[in-house]
């Protein structure tokens, strides 16, 4: 199992069904769908919304011969309170154990029988069952993860198997530096906050946690209108919502009672610390440093200049850091910037990983070019790579079904609509170089916050 503010769109834009299209005129509960897109570059998108508030969104690809089918849950681990840490993630794992109708040999076992695969991840914000299979066997995969999301019995001998392989994870996280250091900075900027804790949470978290707590955070939150199923492949969409229908008959989610979608923030609103450096002392051969600030969220219209600064700052092998820090120099092997956005936040990062001897040489040189792009911008030529590498790395990611199966979710769960391909391209393309420099004026002036793993004393960086 992988770890990894409320919508300005008005209801019919976000796909959030009024109560009058989820009733007929009789007041009988009925589905409602739509054609959203016939895609250029894809097959047709459609959306139906059932009674319950579920939504399931197709996209049907004909000459593909596989299907990726998705469960997607609004539910991370932002939603938990302290002593919660890590509920939403143990829940994934419970889910596979097993069900009224099925063992969790036969989850695995039905599904591997025909080839295909199964997985699931948490991250802050959602969290994702999914399975990709042959075509021809898209009924079982609906009907096996339809049963594991709605009826699993979390039996208390598996909640404390689980436990076990859960704390084995945390440990192994815990050895390997370069993921420890990403968390490491998201608490130096957001310290106690719940986008500041792990998602696996803690040994302290973990132990304690019992079948109840758990159960009662499933049952509360994994509601109809919080879950977005998605496919994507050689489908035909009213198929897959009959087989969604039958398969979620007599479930906790089988219910014509449908309340609105949630969107984000449900949970606490975030608050981001004065700018802090930790220091996590470990005898690393290697150093892991990030230096960073807090970003812009998901809706921000400046999300698309972000793309393309990140990109010529350090989003690839002709970027200013890997050339100023790896090429020219040789001081470290990997060194990349990243964004992540929230529903209401972000983070703007640039990591490297380096011989311990030559941080501080790695940190002057990141921040002094951090500086540069503040005050005095990027070339043209700098935004046209830029704007070529979003439009790339977006256009080639389409290329199989679960990358599509995941566009379809995320569009549904995270921004309540679908834009369009050739819109994101267009607004990609529609990007100045002044609004990448006006936002790196902005973004890279802001106070930074350091996060460091390896063999160093916690007053090391005190000065810095």
């Amino acid at each position: 199992m992988s770890r990894t503010r409320r919508s300005s769109f008005p209801a019919a834009r976000r796909g959030v069904p009024s109560p009058g299209l989820a009733r007929a005129a009789s007041g009988t509960a009925r589905a409602v769908t739509r054609t959203l897109s016939d895609d250029p570059l894809g097959g047709t998108v459609r959306r139906t919304v059932l009674p319950s508030g579920l939504r399931v969104l197709t996209e049907a690809i004909p000459a593909m011969r596989s299907v990726s089918f998705g469960i997607w849950v609004a539910v991370g681990s932002r939603d938990e309170t302290g002593p919660q840490a890590g509920a939403a993630h143990f829940l994934e794992h419970l889910l596979f154990k097993g069900t009224n109708k099925r063992s969790a040999l036969e989850i695995s076992s039905e599904i591997e029988a025909v080839g295909g695969e199964t997985n699931a991840f948490t991250t802050k914000e959602y969290t994702c069952y999914y399975a990709r299979v042959l075509d021809e066997d898209l009924p079982l995969a609906i009907d096996v993860m339809c049963d594991l999301v709605a009826d699993s019995v979390l039996a208390p001998a598996d909640v404390e198997t689980e436990r076990g392989v859960i704390l084995e994870e945390i440990a192994m996280h815990d050895d390997e530096p370069g993921d420890e250091v990403h968390d490491l900075f998201a608490r130096a900027v957001y310290g106690d906050h719940p986008l500041g804790r792990l998602i696996s949470g803690t040994e302290e978290t973990v132990t304690p946690m019992t079948r109840r707590q758990i159960q009662s955070f499933y049952r509360r939150r994994y509601t109809a209108p919080q879950i977005v199923i998605a496919a994507a492949g050689n489908l035909d969409h009213a198929a897959v919502v009959k087989l969604v229908r039958q398969a979620l008959r007599g479930t906790p989610l089988d219910t014509d009672a449908a309340a609105p979608a949630a969107h984000r923030p449900a949970t606490p609103a975030v608050r981001t610390k004065p700018a802090a450096t930790l220091v996590e002392p470990k005898e690393t051969e290697q150093a892991h440093v990030i230096l960073g600030c807090p970003g812009i969220d998901r809706t921000d219209e400046r999300r698309f200049a972000l793309g393309v600064l990140n990109n010529v700052l350090g989003g690839g092998m002709s970027s200013r850091l890997f050339q100023e820090i790896r090429e020219q120099r040789g001081l470290a092997y990997s060194v990349y910037s990243y964004a992540s956005q929230y529903a209401d936040s972000g983070l703007f990062a640039v990591y490297a990983g380096c011989a311990p001897g030559k941080v501080d040489e790695v940190l002057d040189l990141t921040r002094a070019e951090l500086q540069r792009v503040a005050a005095t911008g990027i070339t043209e030529a700098e935004l046209a790579r830029g704007k070529g590498m979003s439009k790339g790395s977006f256009v080639l990611g389409l290329e199989d079904t679960g990358s599509r199966m995941s566009r379809l979710a995320k569009g549904e769960l995270l921004y309540g609509n679908l834009m369009p391909v050739d819109e994101l391209l267009a607004r990609v393309d529609a990007v100045t170089l002044d609004d990448v420099n006006g936002l790196a004026a902005d973004l890279l002036a802001r106070p930074m916050s350091l996060a460091v793993v390896g063999p160093f004393d916690e007053s090391a960086f005190a000065a810095r």
